[in-house]
């Protein structure tokens, strides 16, 4: 298990869970929003309790009746308690600095997957700042008629073009055969881990093989990669490609900002 010491990580685990979730139903779309850490995909270092940049993602669920856990290491007592009720939740975590946020949340939802087990159907994780739930996803006869399959968003390119070069450099120097694996599905379209989901049997199974690959191969990366991306598309086409489901209707077209769409889950940029 990891971290050591399961639970730990957790500030304030949430109040009345089977409450928040309403068993019976257990479907929920979990975030990860870290501050104080160089964010290496902005430049920057993101402002503490600035609910503003997830806002949209926390309407975007209230809208839909949805329910969305918030995890966090930023958030005032005073904004977690104006915000989080029937719909938001948040819980205040600590980061392993081993890792970078985007690639330490796989380990958050892992553990939390495994906590909570029992009390959940069905699972989505994305990221937060930029992406907006559009429908429910869980209502919708593609996720409910598929109920072993992968889904995720993607990118309007092939696997291999310059820039997941450049990304995969310190997992293409640690396992054996990821250049392989690159030649084979070079061609494939480049899947995005700002959007993952499934049923938990398929989540716990699909997050806990993920968190292995970043612990074993990942923790010493001092590239200025995060290599979240890498070992997502590497994890998905080796072990999960004949049952993944990516793109439309889980997602609209990835930066193409396309505000009047209604007919996808979920719109990331």
């Amino acid at each position: 298990m990891f971290p050591p010491e399961s639970g730990k990580y957790i500030h304030n685990e949430l109040v009345e869970m089977d409450d928040f979730l309403n068993i019976g139903k257990g479907n929920v779309i979990m975030a990860c929003h870290m501050t104080g850490i160089y964010d290496v995909n902005r430049n920057t270092v993101l402002p503490d309790d600035a609910y503003a940049l997830i806002k949209d993602w926390a309407d975007s669920i209230i809208d839909l009746n949805l329910k969305g856990i918030v995890f966090h290491n930023n958030f005032s007592d005073q904004t977690c308690a104006e915000i989080q009720g029937q719909h938001i939740q948040f819980i205040k975590v600590n980061h392993d600095t081993r890792f970078t946020p985007n690639v330490y949340r796989y380990f958050l939802y892992r553990d939390f997957i495994q906590q909570h087990f029992d009390e959940l159907l069905n699972v989505f994780v994305t990221d937060i700042t930029d992406v907006v739930v559009l429908k429910d996803p869980f209502q919708e006869p593609i996720f409910t008629g598929n109920p072993q399959a992968i889904f995720c968003g993607d990118e309007p390119k092939p696997l291999l073009d310059d820039w997941m070069l450049l990304h995969a450099a310190h997992l293409r120097s640690k396992i054996s055969d990821y250049q392989g694996y690159e030649e084979e599905f070079k061609e494939a379209t480049l899947l995005n881990c700002g959007i993952i989901g499934g049923n938990v049997q398929v989540m716990q199974l699909f997050l806990s093989q993920l968190c292995s690959l970043h612990e074993k191969y990942n923790s010493d990366n001092k590239t200025a990669y995060t290599g979240d991306m890498g070992a997502f598309n590497y994890l998905v086409r080796t072990e999960f490609n004949d049952r993944v489901i990516h793109g439309t209707p889980v997602n609209t077209v990835f930066k193409e900002y396309e505000a009047e769409r209604k007919d996808c889950w979920f719109r990331h940029k």
